[in-house]
């Protein structure tokens, strides 16, 4: 008979240890080993659902119905890619008291009306979960609630009901007792999940995974329990704004990075109908700084209000401030601005600040950005009602983007009268809508500015 032995494993990243560690070498976490007990006679956890099946020739698989099923919100069905997938796993992160649990149970409502949907909570009670679902009006959802964080009892269990739904809230709190670490560590954590996406796949049932996130804004616990699931949804907000964004980080069934808007009220998550009017500012007359950026998340084009300051600085480090866009990709478009646009920012404070909240990633916010700034450094404001969209290459140039056709389509929707873009072929627009398509840095910069 084998004995047992101990390791050490990184809380951070499962990386193991015949000894402890002060700096994990894999993820580079410092204090994150923690001693575990590795039984080596123990058999694996065997479940009724894991029985292996002979492989088949890929033409010959059934296609089964696998229909999407609506989730009762038109922004989260977005961000999924038109709906549930039967047999999907959906990994739901962000930080504690965004509204993560709200958004499952105004979902599982939804869905338990016409299919068979068990919330399970390790978090709170049953008598806590029916006193939020009076809350938000749901009291009366034929909605199956169970407390429990033993994964052999959820299996037990998910035999008899057979759910079409599965939500767990969350994946930190369950445990199995083939393991001896506590609920929470890597191991606990890796192995649930996995036995849990397991039964969805055998199954076709739906599986939601809720996941608390670390203080740098990851999903604690191993990086395998993301490339485990189908689809990984952040849900974000800003401290104090009634508004939440769920983005798809990760998406099988549809297009990455899309986003879904929704307001936080006292009857719970409500969905925002049009997001671009949310994040543009009500200026009266056009005002120097201010540019509106026709961005792209996902499929869905998005207005934002992009604000730069410049002003001289005493400091002989000038300071870059970037709120909501990469500090990285500012100071290269300063560079820019200086070698192509002949205005130095050496002596200058720069702040850039993306309204809203909202943090926008693709290069097609390099004019937006540039030709903020210089508005702010002129003291100038931009001509006419107008977006700006363009990505900008070192050389000057202003590059051609995805999509322009759908961003001016959002623009012309809310009211807007032009657009400095990327000069491109086969784009239509109404007549009074003018487009300055433009090649080159001086170009937008005479288009944005001169009469």
């Amino acid at each position: 008979m084998s004995r047992d032995k101990n390791v050490f494993v990184c809380q951070d990243c499962g990386s193991t240890s015949s000894k402890w560690l002060g700096r994990c070498p894999d993820c580079g976490a410092w204090n994150s080993f923690v001693e575990q007990r590795v039984e080596k006679s123990s058999p694996r956890a065997q479940t009724a659902f894991s029985n292996a099946s002979p492989p088949q020739f890929l033409h010959a698989v059934p296609l089964e119905d696998l229909d999407r099923r609506s989730t009762g919100m038109q922004e989260l069905d977005r961000v999924l890619g038109g709906g549930q997938v039967p047999g999907a796993a959906i990994l739901l992160g962000g930080e504690p008291g965004i509204g993560k649990s709200t958004l499952l149970l105004q979902t599982a409502h939804h869905l338990s009306l016409n299919n068979r949907v068990l919330y399970v909570t390790g978090e709170e009670s049953a008598a806590q979960v029916a006193m939020r679902a009076q809350r938000l009006g749901v009291a009366k959802s034929p909605l199956r609630v169970l407390a429990e964080n033993h994964l052999e009892a959820l299996e037990v269990l998910l035999q008899t009901e057979k759910p079409d739904l599965l939500l767990v809230d969350s994946i930190q709190t369950l445990y199995t007792d083939s393991l001896q670490s506590a609920p929470g560590s890597v191991a606990q954590v890796r192995e649930c999940a996995a036995r849990l996406v397991r039964f969805a796949k055998a199954s076709a049932t739906t599986l939601w995974l809720v996941g608390h996130v670390t203080k740098e804004g990851a999903i604690a616990g191993p990086r395998v329990l993301e490339h485990m699931v189908d689809s990984v949804l952040y849900f974000e907000g800003e401290a104090g704004s009634p508004y939440r964004i769920v983005r798809a980080i990760k998406n099988r069934f549809g297009a990455a990075n899309e986003l879904g808007v929704f307001q936080m009220q006292e009857s719970g998550l409500s969905e925002v109908a049009n997001p671009s009017q949310l994040f543009l500012s009500q200026h009266e007359k056009p005002v120097p700084g201010s540019v509106v950026l026709a961005t792209q998340e996902g499929t869905r084009p998005l207005l934002v209000e992009v604000q730069a300051l410049v002003t001289p600085s005493p400091l002989a480090n000038p300071r870059r401030v970037a709120i909501g866009l990469d500090p990285n990709r500012l100071s290269l478009l300063l560079a820019i601005l200086h070698r192509h646009g002949d205005t130095p920012f050496f002596d200058q404070d720069v702040f850039v600040n993306i309204a809203g909240g909202v943090r926008v990633n693709e290069p097609a916010a390099d004019l937006a950005v540039a030709l903020a700034l210089l508005s702010s450094f002129r003291n100038k404001a931009l001509l006419g009602r107008r977006v700006v969209f363009g990505e900008l290459g070192l050389a000057g140039e202003v590059r051609p983007v995805a999509d322009a056709q759908g961003r001016i389509r959002e623009a012309v929707k809310l009211g807007f009268t032009g657009a400095v873009m990327p000069r491109s072929d086969q784009l239509s627009a109404p007549d009074k809508f003018r487009i300055a398509a433009v090649l080159r840095l001086g170009d937008a910069m005479d288009a944005a500015f001169d009469e």
